[in-house]
């Protein structure tokens, strides 16, 4: 049934957009993170990657997590405080190349996406229950 199909593909949606929201959590909770895990560099952001795959049994276009990785490409801020135990002999600090107003806006649109999604699944499973009214 096609409604199924339609709530399989707003299903792998909500998937995503959760992983994609559980990833922009972090990068926001460690913005100020001066060390990372690996305890030399600060945090480094994380971007996710989505892509398009079908489901071979239904035909049904989905979407599925990618890949996940690291910012490479934007550079890491520097604060100057010179007190700080980290500093440099110039006294500047590395900071994580997070930017919290851009995660914040990603985060927006990864909460409409999901409401989306759900909003989906909830049209398709009020027409089910319709037709199924309809047949009795």
């Amino acid at each position: 049934m096609d409604l199924i199909n339609a709530m399989k593909a707003s299903g792998s949606g909500l998937r995503v957009q959760s992983a994609r929201m559980k990833v922009i959590s972090e990068n926001i909770a460690n913005a100020d993170s001066v060390l990372g895990a690996n305890g030399q560099e600060p945090y480094r952001r994380q971007v996710v990657f989505l892509q398009p795959e079908v489901d071979r049994s239904s035909g049904t276009a989905q979407v599925k997590l990618a890949r996940i990785t690291q910012d490479f490409e934007t550079p890491f801020k520097q604060i100057h405080e010179p007190t700080h135990p980290l500093a440099d002999e110039n006294g500047f600090v590395l900071m994580p190349n997070v930017n919290t107003a851009l995660e914040s806006a990603d985060m927006r649109e990864a909460a409409r996406s999901y409401e989306a999604n759900l909003s989906a699944i909830d049209s398709a499973k009020q027409l089910m229950l319709r037709t199924m009214d309809i047949m009795r």
